[in-house]
């Protein structure tokens, strides 16, 4: 009963806390606007006079000829719905949308906007796709480039689900950290011709994390275009850090009673008010004490209010602290050497307690952590796991089964700056053992019981293919809830980064180009052929060739790939794979083959040939896949207005049309017109050894 009468009190304060303090966190600057209709404007952002605002890009603009009058960035037309002084904004933007109808494209809006102050926050928004046949796709150029997307497909409406987001009928995923504009275009296999009847268009739109539920009416509601969802803008002040700031004293923005505060996202500052103050730490005196004494009620005997703080005392012929969560105040009684010397027994006894207490609490702490890391250890197939490779010790090197100390140690406890990158199979850390090595440990999404045995078979697949041109999986660690995998460290990182990132000073020759297609090519055949079972990667791109120190190519991630049965040539999946690399012909029948490998090792052929990306959206629409534009540049013969200018010359010309009959053969839409992986390489080599 005393807990709910004391849960009520607690509800009560916060419920005063807040009612105080919002006018003061919302207070614009003296003699300023406070307000555009229903939304109040703080310091530093301002409206009406430009000296409201602390600079042009804090400026609100109020259309008063709405009713009420509404709030809008700066001069753009993006509407303002909420602005708070700990660092963010709310902006309400529209939907973009690609429709079709019986003869195909009917119209189509690319939402975007480019911001200049403000940057669209990474952890309160989720960029988000609804449709049956969408390809949606939202980059970016200014300041920092980046681009990510969705994928959302089905063929029934009873395949749909209200609140499901996981990419059937709706898709979503995160923004980069550290962007300011937001680019929107969409793509469609069929046209939607195939799904027409119930969804005639692709929809796209950045939206703040849980402001929207997917329905499954949404795919058929034509108002839906004219939707409009809330964003979340994170701002800062300035471009200097909190220590740059605090130098440039006439320039400083933070006031009396609050500190700086360096940002999560993006260059500038913060300010807050220090511990015991609330309002608006831009203003002067905008930091104001709080009066504890009226707001919390602690003291049991008499409370003084102090500049951030508070003190308890006891009247006269009391002792205790005076605090009501404290000693209280009590009566004082006169000392009795009987009275000390069963108070000190008491204190003792009482601090015995204490330390047995403690002992035992720290012994289940530990007993408990110990039966949670066996309890992941089984479930994740630890017992089966050293069943399986005790079997297999006789054969030479196996895989390790790592402890969780272990590669705590070895990544100093997983410290961010040790991040090597992160991906849809997981996180990838840099670590060192003790005995130097370094190692490559990655967070694996493996978390299904069903695919414990899949999982075990892996990792002893992998752990023992030992191919030059294969990263060595090394071990696994399995008490913990997701799988931990340890693989070699390949120390000069993508393909991708030598080949397509503008900042990289070295440009890869034509002949360092080939050396890499033919291993990269020599590791997928040895996984088809050489392997037992046989491996298809099914996710062979740039950014899964690794190079080492002396430039030699390292096929990495096996994530997403598979293990073929000996009575098999093929098997049925759920489609995985990556945009312009993925295989037509499996993306609509769902069975892998290791063909689809090689559709995918064409499309790395073809980059490696023009220098142009898989997907890129700086192409115009009908170039945007990199195979079929390819094909019909081969079909035009006009392959040498698309290579590589970097490494086209006289002399390799005939090099580089036989390369690209190949990749064309290998991007065919029928897998049994391509060649195996076998071919690929025996043809490669030849092409090479001639040269």
């Amino acid at each position: 009963m005393g807990f709910r009468c004391m849960f009520k009190v607690l509800a009560l304060f916060a419920f005063t806390l807040t009612v105080t303090a919002t006018p003061v966190a919302g207070q614009a600057k003296a003699g300023c606007q406070s307000n555009c209709g229903n939304i109040s404007i703080p310091y530093p952002f301002g409206t009406g006079s430009t000296d409201c605002n602390i600079s042009k890009r804090f400026f609100i603009r109020c259309n008063t000829s709405f009713n009420p009058p509404k709030a809008f960035l700066t001069t753009s037309d993006i509407e303002v719905l909420h602005i708070s002084v700990n660092g963010y904004l709310r902006i309400q933007y529209s939907v973009g949308y690609d429709c079709y109808n019986s003869s195909g494209s009917a119209y189509y809006f690319d939402a975007g906007f480019r911001l200049s102050a403000f940057r669209i926050s990474h952890t309160r928004n989720k960029f988000t796709a609804i449709g049956c046949d969408t390809y949606a796709y939202v980059e970016g150029f200014t300041g920092r480039a980046y681009s990510t997307g969705c994928v959302s497909f089905c063929y029934d409406v009873a395949d749909l689900v209200n609140g499901s987001c996981s990419g059937i009928g709706c898709c979503q995923t995160a923004l980069p950290k550290g962007v300011t504009d937001y680019e929107l275009s969409f793509d469609s296999y069929w046209n939607h011709s195939k799904v027409l009847s119930f969804n005639p268009c692709s929809y796209g739109f950045a939206v703040e994390d849980g402001a929207y539920s997917f329905s499954v009416s949404d795919l058929s509601n034509i108002n839906f275009s004219k939707r409009k969802f809330p964003i979340i803008l994170d701002w800062t002040i300035g471009n200097r850090s909190c220590m740059e700031a605090k130098m440039d004293v006439d320039n400083y923005a933070c006031k009396q009673n609050s500190d700086c505060v360096d940002p999560e996202n993006g260059r500038g500052y913060l300010c807050k008010c220090l511990h015991g103050f609330q309002g608006n730490p831009y203003l002067s005196n905008g930091c104001r004490d709080i009066n504890e004494c009226e707001t919390l009620k602690p003291c049991s005997g008499t409370c003084h209010n102090l500049p951030g703080s508070y003190n308890c005392s006891c009247p006269k012929g009391f002792e205790g602290d005076g605090r009501k969560k404290g000693t209280g105040c009590n009566p004082k009684v006169k000392p009795h050497f009987p009275i000390l010397v069963g108070t000190l027994g008491i204190g003792m006894s009482l601090l015995f307690s204490l330390l047995c207490s403690s002992w035992v609490y720290l012994g289940l702490r530990q007993r408990k952590l110990n039966r949670l890391k066996q309890q992941n250890f089984k479930q994740n197939g630890g017992v089966l796991l050293r069943e399986q490779l005790s079997k297999h010790e006789e054969y030479g090197e196996i895989a390790k089964i790592f402890t969780l100390e272990e590669l705590k140690k070895a990544t100093n406890n997983y410290h961010e700056s040790r991040i090597l990158g992160r991906g849809g199979q997981g996180t990838v850390y840099k670590g060192l053992l003790p005995d130097g090595r370094s190692v490559a440990i990655k967070k694996s999404l493996i978390g299904n019981q069903s695919q414990v045995q899949p999982f075990i078979n892996e990792v002893i697949v992998l752990s023992q293919i030992n191919h030059r041109n294969v990263v060595k999986l090394l071990g696994c660690c399995l008490e913990t809830q997701v799988p931990l995998l340890v693989y070699e460290y390949v120390r000069n990182g993508t393909l991708f980064d030598y080949l397509h990132n503008a900042t990289h000073t070295s440009i890869i020759s034509w002949e360092a180009r080939l050396k890499i297609a033919i291993e990269a090519a020599e590791a997928l055949s040895y996984l088809h052929s050489a392997a037992s079972p046989p491996i298809i990667h099914r996710d062979v791109k740039l950014t899964n060739i690794l190079l080492d120190e002396n430039y030699n190519a390292k096929v990495s991630d096996f994530g997403a790939s598979r293990l073929i049965p000996s009575n098999k040539e093929q098997v049925t999946t759920l489609v995985q794979g990556t945009l312009g690399y993925l295989d037509p012909e499996y993306f609509h029948s769902s069975q892998l083959t290791e063909k689809s490998d090689v559709y995918s090792f064409g499309v790395v052929l073809i980059e490696l040939l023009t220098g142009l990306k898989a997907v890129s959206f700086e192409r115009p629409e009908h170039e945007r896949n990199l195979s079929l534009y390819f094909v019909s540049v081969m079909k035009e013969e006009r392959l040498l207005d698309i290579v590589d200018g970097r490494v086209l010359n006289d002399k390799n010309i005939k090099q580089l049309k036989e390369v690209a009959t190949l990749a064309r053969r290998c991007v065919r839409l029928k897998g049994k017109e391509r060649p195996t992986m076998k071919e690929v390489v025996s043809e490669l080599q030849g092409l090479r050894a001639i040269e």
